[in-house]
């Protein structure tokens, strides 16, 4: 079943938050949706916390007329993996994203103006922070599980280490303690293509700068998938409207990828591409600590980590570091490599791949809290 039509909501916090960066950003408007209902007791809230794109709009639809539902909206729902007549689900939008929370785009009280690139720059930590400003306006003491993919992830194993108190459990898929070079290599050349169009103008743009923006989501894209996945579903067919020795004639694997691009133009800031792609290359979830183990040490509650094997971006290797860390401090850590040739992307597109584990896990932590 559906959690059907659904509503997005915003909250404005008129504080002032210190970023990692040591620059002031206030006012903060948060935008969310929630599932559910919050039980009397307040302890079965989970946030889902979105990857590098993402938005709030979780579940459901905004109307009967809205073809394409929330983005997790086959785990989301009565009966699902986070069954909304058992849990009270809460996923809310970034800050340095476009749908609705502070970012870039939005309006500086100070100035009048749009932020633009006076934005200041934004950590995981610091998108953490203006989470927990959410979660105590909506009167909960302890998230019952903190669950995200990618830079949701992240933000997930932030709240772990940084906010152990307020959370009985992480779930954490495809995620790094920190980005490689070659991913952060691949952040910068879609930078470029951004930085190269003369439409963007240093970030004072009044259109999209469709050109550079499309070029960067292509690049991303092709991390997000794998060359089995791509060989599949492409192989190297070419476009039956395109011919074979026209020199401007593509494959369809450059038709899908310029499909794709150009279609993220009409729904995704540049400047926010641009202050997340940063927000990612940044993070280290042991930031301010000697090492990985002394920042799991803060870590007070289990983890469930999930790697998939065709995960190029963010490898298993890099997983199982984390568990190896956690393993040697003793923490309550369970770890599943899960068999996939969707590569970055499976933890999106193969949900029944780990959903009998999360259902396992929450099991758990739920006899654990009583």
């Amino acid at each position: 079943m559906s959690v059907g039509i659904v509503e997005e909501k915003s909250v404005t916090f008129d504080t002032e938050l210190r970023l990692e960066s040591g620059r002031i950003l206030g006012p903060i408007t948060l935008a969310y949706e929630t599932y559910g209902e919050l039980n009397a007791a307040r302890s079965n809230a989970i946030l889902v916390t979105h990857a590098w794109t993402g938005s709030a709009h979780l579940a459901g639809r905004y109307s009967a007329e809205e073809q394409k539902p929330g983005w997790w909206n086959e785990i989301v729902g009565p009966g699902k993996l986070l069954d909304t007549e058992r849990y009270f689900i809460i996923c809310s939008n970034v800050v340095g994203s476009c749908f609705g929370s502070t970012g870039p785009a939005s309006v500086n009280p100070k100035s009048g103006k749009r932020y633009n690139l006076s934005f200041p720059v934004i950590t995981v930590r610091d998108m953490v922070r203006a989470q927990r400003l959410l979660i105590d306006h909506l009167g909960i003491e302890r998230l019952f599980c903190v669950m995200g993919g990618s830079m949701g992830g992240m933000q997930a194993l932030e709240w772990a280490t940084q906010f152990p108190d307020r959370i009985a459990s992480a779930i954490v898929l495809a995620t790094t303690p920190r980005p490689s070079a070659q991913a952060i290599s691949l952040n910068a050349v879609a930078r470029w293509a951004i930085f190269n169009d003369p439409t963007w103008k240093k970030g004072e743009y009044r259109k999209n700068p469709k050109d550079g923006l499309a070029l960067a989501r292509g690049i991303g894209h092709i991390t997000f998938l794998s060359d089995e996945s791509m060989t599949a579903k492409f192989g190297r067919r070419f476009s039956a409207r395109d011919g074979q020795f026209d020199f401007f004639g593509r494959f369809e694997v450059e038709r899908y990828l310029s499909y794709n691009g150009y279609n993220f133009v009409d729904r995704f800031d540049a400047n926010s591409f641009l202050y997340l792609a940063k927000a990612l290359d940044l993070y280290d979830v042991a930031w301010g600590y000697e090492s990985l183990e002394e920042a799991f040490a803060r870590v007070e509650v289990p983890i469930q980590f999930f790697a998939f094997t065709s995960d190029w971006l963010y490898p298993p290797a890099q997983t199982e570091e984390m568990v190896a860390a956690l393993e040697r401090l003793a923490k309550p850590v369970d770890y599943h490599l899960i068999a996939s040739a969707y590569g970055h992307d499976a933890f999106l597109l193969e949900h029944e791949t780990f959903t009998p584990m999360v259902r396992d896990f929450l099991d758990k932590v739920n006899r654990l809290t009583g």
